[in-house]
């Protein structure tokens, strides 16, 4: 099994986002036995909160269910997930300057590495504009986490059909 938790600032928008869209894509390719996810902020701003209104509305309107409650990096992630994945540059360096990030076995990346079109690593955060920026980041985060599951099935020579190993 590979564990992945997608990480933003306050976790309401952005990784609850892309730990949707990364679960729909799993179960639609057969692998949720094999890939899980889970989302965190680094700040615990929404601690216990459900995802953003509007993080909720875009997923919906593609066919992506949210069920979600706000919760805070910990020093244990840094041992349970194989990845964790920074939504932008701020994110990565608040996951890498955290005391857990010392003896880490988790692998941190940037989101938008898996996505080989994309210029800028950063996927904006929606919060503070319109529906238009909400949307804009979910085809952001639909493009990189199909990259990155193209990436983890043949990095952990994964079984499309199957989800096994």
């Amino acid at each position: 099994m590979v564990k992945i938790l997608f990480v933003c600032l306050g976790n309401i928008c952005r990784s609850p986002l892309a730990e949707g869209i990364f679960n729909h894509l799993a179960l639609k390719k057969g692998l949720q036995n094999v890939l899980i996810s889970r989302s965190a902020g680094t700040a615990d701003y929404h601690i216990g909160e459900p995802a953003d209104r509007r993080t909720i509305k875009v997923a919906r309107k593609h066919g992506i269910e949210i069920h979600h409650a706000g919760s805070q990096l910990s020093e244990n992630d840094f041992q349970e997930y194989d990845y964790i994945v920074a939504m932008d540059h701020s994110n990565y360096l608040n996951i890498t300057r955290h005391p857990g990030y010392i003896s880490s076995r988790a692998v941190v990346v940037m989101m938008r590495n898996f996505d080989t079109a994309a210029s800028d690593l950063n996927v904006p955060d929606p919060y503070f504009g319109s529906m238009d920026g909400f949307e804009r980041v979910y085809h952001m985060l639909m493009k990189a986490n199909e990259g990155f599951i193209e990436f983890l099935v043949e990095k952990h020579h994964l079984n499309k059909t199957s989800g096994e190993q």
